[in-house]
């Protein structure tokens, strides 16, 4: 810092231009390098006919190109794990959907994937702001005031189309539309390839808990509908 104070304001301004430059010219640098080598690393599995990259002389030449490049520790499991994504994508891009089944790959590449974990964590976002909304005011079916006259209670009814009603209205509708987003968002091939058996078996049983909360909430859905 004390290096440069001594410098007139268009030399700083000047350094400061280059230095906006050169980092423009290289923040997309990594992921360029990144891509390369995934790009090497198909064209490897394709020479061996391993596509999925499982071979003993697959291994070996990779595992010899990393040790020949220098890199170690931190940067280069960062650059392994940026390859490997890359590859997924490269993958998906030049084998058929039919070619992805037969060598037991997914068919969605790693960055359809993390598109998916965004609309997830954006369902349940949704999700939690609708939960808390709905919470904020009390539900219309207890909102009935009681006033004292005397020695006798008597019971007054809300109106009939007062606020707390139409909030609580809406609040339904908008919980049971993230609701339904969040349920589409399961993806049935992580239900069947990556779960374990009691992963799987608890997951059933919090969908049981959801059909039965869902069957009992049509009742009346479907009550209002035909006493209509």
């Amino acid at each position: 810092m004390a290096d440069i104070l001594g410098e007139s304001e268009e030399t700083l301004i000047a350094r400061g231009v280059a230095y906006a430059r050169e980092y423009a010219a290289v923040v997309e640098k990594p992921t360029i390098l990144a891509k390369n080598l995934a790009a090497v690393s198909v064209a490897l599995r394709i020479k061996h006919g391993d596509m999925v990259g499982s071979s003993y002389a697959y291994r070996q030449e990779v595992s010899d190109l990393y040790t020949r490049s220098g890199v170690e520790g931190e940067t280069l499991d960062r650059l392994k794990a940026a390859v490997r994504y890359h590859i997924g994508n490269t993958l998906r891009r030049q084998m058929t959907t039919r070619e992805l089944r037969r060598h037991g790959l997914l068919e969605t590449s790693p960055l359809e994937r993390l598109q998916d974990s965004r609309r997830t964590n954006s369902a349940l976002v949704a999700a939690v702001k609708a939960s808390q909304e709905a919470s904020s005011i009390p539900s219309p079916k207890s909102a009935k005031a009681r006033t004292v006259t005397g020695t006798q209670e008597a019971v007054v009814q809300p109106p009939a189309t007062s606020g707390a009603d139409v909030k609580a209205t809406a609040d339904h509708l908008r919980l049971a539309h993230v609701a339904g987003n969040i349920v589409r968002q399961m993806d049935t091939d992580v239900i069947d390839e990556h779960m374990t058996e009691g992963q799987r078996a608890k997951l059933d049983e919090e969908l049981a808990a959801l059909q039965k909360t869902i069957t009992q909430l049509r009742k009346h859905t479907r009550k209002r509908r035909s006493t209509g």
